[in-house]
């Protein structure tokens, strides 16, 4: 490899390693409890914060790529609708899709 192949990889690399933050919401005003799990956090639910408007929020620090994920609203699994699309998870299941950049 020349230098500028190594530059190129070693800055592709440091933009795939770098944390972004993340806010994720879900509409449920009826929910006693909301939770987000992912791919990004091996699929352990994490519990939202209720607002009083009845949205449910988190913030997450996430590394560059694409990732799955779904609200669990009173331990039902819910896709999010305003996702940037749907994946199939690694049991087949619907999947909530994230593009982090």
């Amino acid at each position: 490899m020349n230098l500028m192949q190594n530059q190129s990889a070693a800055a592709r690399l440091a933009a795939e390693q770098t944390l972004r933050t993340v806010r994720f919401y879900c509409a449920a005003p009826g929910a006693k409890t909301v939770q987000i799990a992912g791919d990004f956090n091996h699929w352990r639910p994490l519990n939202m914060q209720r607002s009083v408007d009845g949205w449910w929020s988190i913030q997450l620090e996430m590394r560059h790529g694409h990732h799955c994920y779904r609200f669990l609203v009173d331990g039902k699994h819910m896709v999010d609708p305003r996702a940037a699309g749907v994946a199939r998870d690694e049991h087949n299941e619907p999947a909530s899709l994230i593009a982090v950049s």
